[in-house]
């Protein structure tokens, strides 16, 4: 979500693989940093500690914001597509630390821990993308995903590109839309109070100096969060740009933990 790292944007009604980028990340050129685990669902170690398929019979979707190939590829993500409150580029490139561990790797990295940590406790999960390397898809295809999939709670994982001196994490929930977030507000709300308070808890990462409010950012901007139907939240899981959360951002054990952290929120929120 990056000011510094605009990226070029488009609409492509193409996508049959993935689904699209936060817009809140901002776009920027986006190398894969050497060493990243790719897929982390065959290596991430399912948790023993909780009880027994504590989240049997819920559907969690999995946003992991942008795409490997989109910087190729500005004829499709620069495309504008329909979010309610106006038009978005169907996609970014998203940010990276100032090493090159790009935020794109890094979502689908923590996107597949996450999800084989859920699915150890009982969830069935659905990705908005199948890889890295592929393009898109649009924000307004991502939303479709887990409305078709009636999840009962959504979330789109992002590493934010803000300021240098500017550190933390911060939690973006959807404003009333009549017709529209109306329905889920309340829903997402409770979504991103249980996140924050077990990402805090977790990772020992502060609310955000230059974003929200206590962590939370209410914004109708968005198409990831206007277009969906179920409860919804984006996470900025720390700020690439400041040398601090990069470096705890680009740490593979650290990952996990955040990974850990973030199924916690999910077991706290369907207690």
């Amino acid at each position: 979500m990056s000011a510094g790292f605009r990226s070029s944007v488009v609409y492509a009604a193409i996508m049959a693989t993935s689904l699209g980028a936060l817009s809140a990340c901002g776009g920027g050129s986006a190398k894969s940093a050497g060493g990243q685990v790719a897929a982390a669902s065959a290596g991430a170690p399912a948790d023993t500690g909780k009880q027994a398929k504590p989240l049997a019979g819920k559907v969690i979707a999995l946003d992991p914001g942008h795409n490997g190939g989109n910087a190729a590829h500005p004829e499709i993500i620069n495309k504008p597509v329909y979010i309610i409150t106006g038009y978005k580029e169907c996609d970014t490139t998203g940010t990276e630390t100032d090493a090159g561990y790009s935020e794109h790797a890094f979502n689908w990295d923590v996107s597949n821990r996450l999800k084989t940590i859920l699915e150890s406790r009982g969830a069935k999960v659905v990705l908005t993308r199948h890889n890295d390397t592929g393009v898109g898809p649009c924000i307004n295809q991502r939303a479709a995903v887990g409305n078709r999939a009636k999840a009962d709670a959504a979330l789109s994982v992002h590493a934010d590109g803000a300021a240098r001196s500017g550190h933390g994490f911060h939690i973006i929930e959807p404003a009333p839309i009549k017709g529209h977030t109306d329905k889920t507000v309340k829903s997402s709300n409770r979504l991103a109070l249980a996140l924050r308070a077990a990402y805090l808890k977790g990772t020992q990462i502060p609310y955000s100096t230059y974003a929200g409010k206590n962590a939370l950012d209410v914004r109708n901007d968005l198409g990831g969060l206007n277009l969906s139907t179920v409860p919804k939240v984006f996470i900025e899981t720390g700020n690439m740009q400041n040398p601090g959360d990069a470096a705890k951002l680009s740490d593979a054990n650290f990952r996990q933990r955040i990974a850990q952290s973030l199924a916690d929120g999910f077991s706290a929120y369907f207690s």
